[in-house]
């Protein structure tokens, strides 16, 4: 076991930010050898219970549960900060062109380390995302996710129609490989598989179907796709799936709404439509930069917790202009300050911090497991300077509570602030 003390960030069971000063978290191997939180807590209280047990002091430090993204693109990680007048538009000009890059094997293995540096220099340590079409990628995802002994949960995009060549798969090719990644990578040490569909208008009819077989044969895996981002893929989709409700009623007829299901954006809801994330389980990835960066609409906070669906925060890159949460978390400031139906939501530091760790757990299922530094969790967790540059050092010097300190961060931070990544898996 090892202890460090520092301040000490977590959450408790209502998603309240629990802070120590002056805390000790204490780590060690389970029977798997992975490094879980052993006690967390203040240092006056915990310290005489570990005798022997080497403690590192990091004085002026914050330690934080390793941040969670939602929905990010591995294949776009070269297609961030490309103009374009709005989604549509910049999936073609920009988007598949740089994913049918990804049918090259060689091309694939160095993304994949290029995009797991920047989540990790980030401070993301569990990330959902995105792989391109091509089987290749998701195998040099999880491989290069596995030796790092990184929680990542990865899927093959379906998409059989209105996709260009290069990226456009076979129906029955695609789920056929789909189930075979499932096999060769969901379970295997940190690693979850997610079932893929890029989003309705790309799939079609027998490539849902069959998607939500699959789901059905293997419950334990996720499910991501994009829902309700721009009016006008929201119009495409009614006129593609005409006898569904709404264009998220079409993956409920399809068998693609249950718990472990992330659905990114759901900006243009109704109330029916908030009703069933809510009843079927699924959650949102609710993601700011990249919807004011295409101009694609807000999420409406006060609608998801009148109605009661989960969700959390995302960066979306390529459409996310940052791998940075603190970016992410200023950005879903913004939304609730100037993007509700009731205008005027003040989002909490420690509200949009939640969102990003322990709440982004719930919206995967994963609650307990990581996003927290409660006893029994995963132990992610970062060493975060609050005087990591120069105007930060002023303002976090003179923060009188948690929420100055974490809104600080979040106004002011960036990777500068991540000082050290310590994933549980002890690599």
């Amino acid at each position: 076991m090892k202890a460090y003390r520092a301040g000490l960030l977590r959450f408790d069971d209502e998603g309240r930010a629990v802070h120590d000063s002056d805390g000790l978290l204490v780590v060690g191997p389970d029977a798997t050898g992975a490094q879980v939180v052993r006690a967390a807590g203040s240092y006056a209280a915990l310290a005489g219970n570990f005798p022997g047990v080497a403690i590192e002091h990091l004085p002026g430090r914050l330690i934080a549960p390793g941040f969670i993204d939602l929905h990010v693109h591995f294949p776009q990680t070269d297609v961030i900060g490309s103009p374009a007048e709005g989604l549509l538009p910049w999936l073609e000009n920009y988007t598949f062109p740089h994913e049918a890059q990804f049918a090259q094997d060689l091309h694939a293995q160095e993304m994949a380390e290029v995009f797991l540096d920047e989540l990790q220099r980030h401070g993301v340590t569990t990330a959902l995302t995105f792989c391109s079409s091509h089987p290749a990628s998701v195998d040099a995802l999880m491989g290069a996710a596995e030796r790092r002994g990184l929680r990542l949960i990865a899927g093959k995009v379906l998409q059989d129609r209105h996709s260009p060549d290069g990226v456009r798969d076979d129906t029955e090719q695609s789920l056929i490989d789909t189930e075979k990644l499932i096999r060769s990578w969901h379970g295997r040490g940190r690693l979850g598989y997610a079932i893929t569909p890029r989003f309705a208008p790309s799939c079609s009819e027998a490539q849902l179907r069959g998607a939500g077989e699959l789901a059905a044969r293997y419950p334990d895996v996720w499910i991501q796709s994009h829902v309700a981002e721009n009016r006008d893929e929201i119009l495409w989709a009614r006129e593609l799936f005409p006898a569904s409700r709404s264009y998220l009623s079409v993956y409920q007829d399809f068998g693609l709404m249950r718990p472990r299901a992330i659905y990114a954006h759901c900006i243009h809801f109704d109330d029916e439509d908030r009703a069933l994330m809510r009843d079927t389980g699924a959650a949102a990835a609710v993601c700011p930069t990249s919807n004011l960066f295409l101009g694609s609409g807000f999420f409406d906070y006060e609608g998801a917790d009148r109605v009661g669906f989960r969700y959390g925060l995302a960066s979306d890159v390529g459409g996310g202009t940052s791998f940075s949460p603190f970016h992410t978390m200023l950005a879903a400031y913004y939304v609730g300050r100037e993007g509700q139906t009731k205008p005027g939501l003040s989002l909490t530091p420690g509200q949009l911090w939640w969102q990003h760790t322990a709440g982004a757990a719930q919206a995967l299922g994963l609650d307990g497991v990581v996003g927290n530094l409660q006893p029994g969790c995963e132990a992610d967790f970062l060493v975060l300077d609050p005087q990591a540059t120069p105007l930060l050092a002023r303002r976090t010097g003179h923060a009188r509570t948690l929420d100055e300190l974490l809104f600080a961060m979040i106004v002011l931070g960036d990777d500068r602030v991540v000082e050290r990544v310590h994933i549980a898996a002890g690599t």
